[in-house]
């Protein structure tokens, strides 16, 4: 499974001005490509500079959002309260909204409340782990042993945190 997440704070937009916003993922990605490349060293150290501040301000805010090529058929929120903007886009564009809702929070806001604590760390890792698990699941089958989600140590068992699967790994075991 892909993730797809933003970490920073939410963009005005985001979503509602879909098609600005995937004009800056396609720039994050082509500078990205030509930072890899080489290209970079091949400039003035002035421009250069100035090249690599964009790209960290683009990974910053639009890095977990980068294989998102569509609006997302759902969206998965952890503070309704402090997302209020994300909320709005969500309800104008009518995306379902599964969030993890603590008391301070309305559950007339969400289509799909979770009663969590949403303040503390290892309450959010165990709901958003067993939620990965249950969309790799749904669109994989059952959930292989090498990547299900540990609660004991609230980590994942898979190098890189993901639940990317080589389809031909999961034929052979």
């Amino acid at each position: 499974m892909r993730e797809l997440l933003r970490q920073q704070r939410w963009l005005g937009g985001m979503l509602t001005n879909w098609t600005t916003i995937k004009t800056r993922i396609d720039r994050l990605k082509d500078l990205e490509r030509r930072h890899d490349s080489g290209v970079f060293e091949l400039l003035p150290k002035q421009e250069a500079s100035k090249l690599r501040r964009e790209l960290e301000k683009l990974q910053k805010y639009l890095g977990g959002l980068k294989m998102m090529n569509k609006l997302p058929d759902v969206v998965i929120m952890v503070d309704v309260r402090r997302e209020y903007n994300a909320v709005q886009e969500c309800q104008k564009l009518g995306l379902p909204i599964v969030s993890l809702l603590d008391t301070n929070c309305d559950p007339d806001w969400v289509d799909i409340p979770i009663p969590a604590n949403d303040d503390a760390i290892r309450s959010i890792k165990l709901v958003v782990g067993k939620l990965a698990d249950a969309i790799y699941e749904g669109r994989h089958g059952e959930v292989d042993a090498g990547y299900a989600y540990d609660e004991d140590d609230t980590t994942y068992d898979d190098e890189d945190g993901t639940y990317d699967v080589d389809d031909e790994e999961t034929e052979e075991a």
